[in-house]
């Protein structure tokens, strides 16, 4: 899959999904305050510009301003034509739509880089000259999301940039995947990372959104990391993703154990030792939930579950 389809598909499901990441991002770029909670109006997002090609970009209001924002995965030199084109066709469509006597509101907009060089440059901007001599500057805000550290993507709520957090080490992957050290110091970041957005989710009563930007940044790392197997499984695992699986995966064993025990009428001995490997496998994943930041009062609910299904089997 294309690096843009990746990236891309990922920036839209937030900003559609779960339009309240998008709001930070906003009063970051443009200065603004926002309640988290404001209402996020979405518009078309397929445009066609006066060339006749199509945009698929994300347009939307929040308050009384209408915003645009791309998510750009390569650094663009030539950025600044595409979003005046693209803002002057939003423009248009919507004063068309107004009706007569005609008024152009253009977007506030912003490009997000998620990779930049030395020639990005920190604002796109393009002289408009018009007939009578007079002219304009023409600015588009620009975000690199590479120099947004942890600590501030995590005190000004960026978690919009968090599935795009690993790609700042794509070029040095060969040598991470290859050493032990740098290994080991990429997985305690990333364990770093998800124990700080549990506490700023879970820790608020968003379960759901913990899981989803979770799941973002596991598709995202997969991505970057697919020619390198071993790497990738450390980083899934690390996130999260091995542990709800093998939590599941545990579960289904022990049930189809039984199943097949009982089905041989080797029932003498199957409760002591299916107790046995049950605590054993409960006492195993609680360190691991430990681990990875989880609660130990959510652990304590789920150890209960576990063991209630425990006696049914038995």
């Amino acid at each position: 899959m294309a690096d843009n389809t990746v990236f891309d598909s990922v920036f839209k499901t937030m900003v559609h999904k779960t339009p309240k990441l998008v709001i930070p991002l906003i009063n970051e770029v443009f200065g603004r305050s926002y309640a988290h909670d404001e209402r996020v109006v979405h518009f078309s997002n397929e445009h066609e510009t006066p060339r006749g090609s199509k945009i698929d970009d994300t347009v939307f209001r929040l308050g009384d301003k209408i915003y645009h924002i791309e998510c750009q995965s390569t650094p663009d030199t030539d950025m600044v034509v595409r979003m005046i084109e693209y803002d002057f066709s939003i423009a248009l469509e919507r004063a068309l739509s107004g009706g007569a006597p005609y008024r152009m509101e253009f977007p506030a907009s912003c490009v997000l880089f998620l990779r930049h060089n030395e020639r990005t440059p920190d604002v796109l901007q393009m002289e408009v000259k018009l007939p009578d001599g007079n002219s304009f500057e023409y600015r588009v805000r620009v975000m690199k999301a590479q120099l947004i550290g942890e600590d501030e993507i995590f005190s000004k709520q960026l978690f919009l940039l968090l599935p795009y957090y690993l790609m700042r080490y794509e070029k040095a992957l060969s040598q991470i995947a290859n050493d032990d050290n740098r290994t080991a110091y990429l997985l305690a970041e990333c364990l770093d990372l998800r124990m700080r957005l549990a506490e700023a989710t879970i820790g608020q009563g968003e379960v759901i959104l913990f899981e989803e930007i979770i799941e973002l940044i596991i598709r995202v790392s997969d991505h970057i990391t697919a020619a390198y197997e071993t790497l990738q499984k450390k980083v899934r695992a690390v996130m999260g993703g091995e542990v709800l699986e093998l939590w599941a995966d545990r579960v289904e064993r022990v049930e189809r154990e039984a199943r097949e025990a009982r089905e041989q009428g080797l029932e003498q001995g199957l409760e002591q030792g299916l107790e046995q490997g049950l605590e054993q496998g409960i006492n195993e994943l609680s360190q691991k939930l430990l681990e990875l930041g989880v609660s130990e009062e959510l652990i304590a609910q789920a150890v209960a579950q576990v063991r209630g299904e425990e006696k049914a089997i038995l």
